[in-house]
């Protein structure tokens, strides 16, 4: 018998879990078949805005007309990080001091962006080849906390929750 609360199947997860967790959601909608990736900023345990890797507005996408290869790099997409800066910007949101949860460490170019907007501390929990984003980060007085992958599963039991009524499209 488990000491879970009832509706729980695992563990409540910790913010960090949490938060990378929604940066993995986010990776699902990279349209880049070498790597999907997302990002979450976040302040005080708010998001600010979320990212993935995806081509530029009106611009074809990996997936439909193929990658554009510079030195062993993808230069089609705007990276998790990129968009999810110009996120926070088109909608206000400050990112000085934040916390970034990334699915897989910046490349150089979106680790300087993000240290020049002010971005603290970055969890992660995969590398990126060919990166100085570390060393940048690190020079930079930005924390990096590398972490183990969280779990894939979405903890959610429908039918255990006693005020939810399953709709006719659930299954």
């Amino acid at each position: 018998m488990s000491n879970l609360p009832q509706g729980r199947t695992q563990p409540r997860p910790s913010w960090d879990e949490y938060f990378l967790k929604l940066a993995m959601i986010a990776s699902e909608r990279s349209t880049c078949p070498r790597m999907h990736c997302g990002c979450v900023i976040v302040k005080d345990n708010h998001v600010i805005a979320t990212g993935y890797n995806g081509s530029l507005p009106g611009q074809p996408h990996c997936e439909d007309e193929g990658c554009l290869i510079e030195n062993n790099h993808c230069i089609r997409t705007a990276h998790a990080e990129i968009n999810a800066l110009a996120q926070a910007i088109n909608h206000g949101g400050g990112v000085n001091g934040a916390t970034a949860y990334l699915t897989n460490m910046s490349c150089t170019d979106c680790a300087k962006a993000m240290i020049a907007c002010g971005i603290k501390r970055v969890v992660v929990f995969s590398d990126f080849h060919d990166t100085k984003a570390t060393e940048f980060y690190t020079k930079s007085g930005v924390k990096i906390e590398k972490q183990d992958m969280p779990s894939t599963n979405i903890d959610y039991d429908l039918k255990s929750f006693t005020s939810a009524v399953k709709t006719d499209k659930s299954n």
